[in-house]
């Protein structure tokens, strides 16, 4: 049986493929030590396990409405109040079954077939692949090593044609873990205007930042801007409910509408006990998010200084999400290899230590290391790391 064009378009994650192989090595008892993960290593916090428990004692375990339920929708519309001076109505926001079903269903409809998005390179695997699904086009703009990795004005506007529907900005980023500051924003926002080009904000990091710096969304900047945007945010990385699977998307009520609408005809609703508990998760405690955040700097200070030390390793500082994206061109080519892709290969091959190559994320000199585990972990991972490249050196 022929299968669907649009599927046989997809690429394969290569952050699966890693953990796959990771995964296959220490079913075969090798001490394997994996930094692909997406993933923060702690558990969801008590409180909304509780909750989630408690709805299903208090029998919460039927339908809901396929765009949530109202008390959650609330909470999402008081957090983005407090925390940003961003106001919507309950018309504006949608729950989804994580922030990846939040884009899927916006992509869908969104584009028409041949309709552009323009995706900012470094990026997220699924952004062009949701895209092509939608029968649209991803643009792929290639961004610079030395401004962060970010999106440039002048960048932005070199690629907008007359089919550009959208653009995606991702802050703090996966994979880079950088940043945009306000002025930043402001600029690309002033292309976007002239061209009347939607922007899709991810913001599903923006609670996992290291400096004093705040997050900055771009629906902040300008009452133009705010209706010129759709914000896409979720309780996975915040609050360690990645297995919970809710997310959610606000900004144009037409937008959300089709959305919602779509919703009905494909998952029914998000989880009812997952949204009791996301429900909790943002009107609890943000205690435990706290120390997380804690963690996670304290974690990226020391991988940082340890990576640098390394042969070949070239990485900036980023200032959120959990993740380093050195550059390992050099240390590939010291090691006497063709690409990157192959330098991962060996070296899990070699040192059992599991990164993601960034050819997977439009990035082919660069590899992902996620920091979301122990100190002990990634200090001796970066020991093998050093001792791989230098045993190939010498």
């Amino acid at each position: 049986m022929n299968l669907a064009q649009r599927v046989q378009s997809l690429t394969p994650s290569s952050t699966l493929a890693i953990t796959a192989k990771a995964k296959a090595l220490k079913a075969e008892g090798h001490d394997v030590i994996a930094l692909g993960a997406g993933e923060p290593d702690f558990n969801t916090p008590e409180h909304i396990i509780e909750a989630a428990k408690r709805s299903m004692d208090e029998g919460l375990t039927k339908y809901t409405p396929s765009g949530g339920i109202p008390d959650l929708k609330n909470a999402i519309i008081h957090k983005m109040k407090k925390d940003q001076n961003l106001t919507y109505t309950q018309e504006q926001v949608i729950v989804t079954i994580g922030a990846k079903h939040a884009l899927f269903t916006l992509f869908q409809v969104l584009l028409n077939k041949g309709e552009e998005v323009v995706v900012p390179a470094p990026y997220w695997v699924s952004y062009p692949e949701q895209v092509k699904l939608a029968e649209g086009r991803p643009v792929i703009v290639q961004t610079k090593e030395d401004q962060q990795f970010k999106l440039t004005p002048e960048l932005l506007e070199q690629s907008i044609t007359d089919k550009t529907k959208a653009v995606i900005i991702n802050s703090p980023s996966n994979p880079t873990g950088m940043m945009y500051s306000k002025e930043e924003l402001e600029a690309i926002g002033e292309v976007c205007l002239k061209h009347d080009i939607l922007i899709v904000s991810d913001e599903i990091y923006e609670k996992l930042i290291y400096t004093e710096e705040a997050h900055v969304s771009i629906a902040q900047l300008s009452s133009e801007l705010y209706e010129q945007t759709i914000i896409i945010n979720g309780v996975s990385k915040s609050h360690s409910m990645t297995g919970w699977r809710i997310g959610y998307a606000l900004g144009n009520k037409d937008i959300i509408k089709a959305m919602t609408s779509m919703a009905s005809h494909s998952t029914s609703n998000p989880t009812s006990l997952a949204q009791y508990g996301a429900l909790a998760a943002y009107t609890g405690s943000d205690e435990d998010v706290e120390k997380m955040r804690n963690a996670f700097k304290e974690r990226l200070a020391k991988l940082h200084s340890w990576l640098i030390e390394i042969p070949g390793v070239h990485c900036e500082k980023p200032k959120g999400a959990f993740y380093l994206f050195p550059n390992v061109k050099e240390a590939a080519t010291i090691c006497g290899v063709d690409s990157v892709d192959d330098w991962v290969k060996d070296l899990l091959d070699e040192e059992k230590v599991a990164l993601v190559p960034g050819s997977g994320f439009g990035s082919p000199d660069n590899v992902r290391l996620s920091y979301a585990t122990s100190l002990e972990q990634l200090e001796e991972a970066a020991k093998r790391i050093k001792r791989f490249i230098e045993m190939r050196q010498s």
